[in-house]
């Protein structure tokens, strides 16, 4: 099984705080989709024998599409890859662009999942972030969503300046309220060369607070439980069979290609990334070409993004597949330098927990198994479980 990703690389208008590849500029649109088409065309060979469970619209604001652009670029994967019969096909949105019409539309398409990037429900919020939208657009679009979709999962940002542990609690008790059955939640970050990042340094807008990104992230942990949600992934929070099947795919190491301008792709042995940049992409793909590099990725590369994403998860790191994969020196390699922050009680060594039983059982306790050991973060070490990884990194 494996996932496709597009990137589609349009937004309306630059959130302070983003750092990924994008264009105000919608004058490539036509032909970026035209590229994407191709892109996917020249590269089906990768996964040749591979069926396709997951896809994936990313951005940028894939919302920005119209439903005849959506519909070809469905159309030129159903021709040119095995597909599943019935995918997790996921579409990313900002409230401004789910009109009553649009939402109609998207529920009248092979789209069955929608990622709603709401970020705050709150107006002096959205502001700070240059939002398109506003308090009340966020509001109105779920309303609609939630008629016409099941599954939906919102964004929500914590650890903005001024934000209150009440307020933050607010946004998350709205959210339940709409009956979401999907959060991902991240701190707000300051990634360099970013407006957020200058405006910092200019003394325009106060420093994120780690420790009150901290007091947030124990709020979000604590009231998601309260109400249902399984913490599958440091950022993630799903109800039983809610879980982002996309995302998970990555989290496990499954094979993916990525699609459009700065979109990454992995194959287990391989990483590739395409050209950031709109106009050299068309051209590329215009002249026949993939305009991709690609590294081959060392055991030792290997092994250190597997414990990354383990350690971000409920899964965790086996250390059977550590053993197995990488050998028996990295995994006592990896068990000795674990060991302080075992006894800093950050992380634990636990019985296994499967995707599948996660899924279906919420009490960690009645899904424990004794077949298989592994590495994983304790509630204490779940905020630092980035930090945490690269300590444990095989240089």
């Amino acid at each position: 099984m494996a996932g496709i990703y597009l990137h589609i690389p349009f937004c309306k208008q630059a959130c302070y705080y983003c750092d990924f590849h994008f264009s105000t500029s919608l004058k490539k649109k036509e032909e970026l989709v035209f590229c994407l088409k191709k892109e996917l065309e020249l590269r089906k060979e990768e996964l040749r024998y591979e069926e396709i469970e997951t896809i994936y619209f990313g951005g940028g604001t894939p919302s920005l599409l119209s439903i005849n652009e959506i519909d070809q670029i469905l159309g030129a994967i159903y021709k040119n890859y095995q597909v599943v019969k019935n995918p997790e096909i996921t579409l990313e949105a900002n409230p401004d662009d789910l009109t009553e019409t649009k939402i109609l539309e998207l529920a009248k398409s092979p789209i069955n999942r929608l990622s709603i990037g709401i970020q705050s429900f709150f107006e002096e919020d959205l502001q700070l972030m240059n939002r398109a939208h506003n308090a009340q657009e966020a509001k109105e679009c779920l309303s609609m969503a939630i008629r016409h979709f099941d599954n939906i999962t919102i964004d929500l940002i914590y650890g903005i300046p001024n934000m209150s542990n009440e307020r933050w609690r607010e946004n998350l008790q709205i959210a339940f309220d709409f009956g979401i059955n999907h959060i991902s939640s991240y701190a707000l970050t300051v990634e360099p060369k970013t407006a957020l990042d200058s405006f910092i340094k200019q003394g325009k807008y106060p420093d994120v607070d780690e420790t009150v990104a901290k007091e947030h992230f124990d709020i979000l942990v604590s009231e998601t439980e309260k109400n249902g949600f399984v913490h599958y992934e440091i950022s993630n929070f799903g109800k039983s069979n809610y879980f982002s099947k996309h995302n998970t795919s990555y989290w496990l190491g499954k094979k993916y290609i990525g699609i459009g301008p700065s979109a990454h792709s992995f194959n287990k042995t391989h990483r590739s990334w395409n050209v950031a940049n709109n106009a050299k992409y068309i051209k590329a793909l215009k002249e026949g070409k993939l305009p991709l590099e690609q590294e081959k990725l060392t055991k030792k590369d290997r092994f250190n993004e597997y414990l990354m994403t383990g350690l971000r998860t409920i899964f965790g790191v086996s250390l059977h597949q550590v053993e197995s994969d990488f050998g028996l020196e990295f995994k006592e390699t990896l068990l000795q330098n674990a060991e302080r922050f075992i006894k800093e009680g950050l992380l634990v060594i636990a019985n296994e927990m499967r995707q599948s039983d996660v899924e279906k059982e919420i009490t960690s306790s009645r899904i424990l198994r004794n077949d298989n050991l592994v590495l994983k973060t304790t509630a204490k070490g779940k905020f630092l479980a980035d930090g945490l990884a690269s300590e444990l990194f095989i240089i």
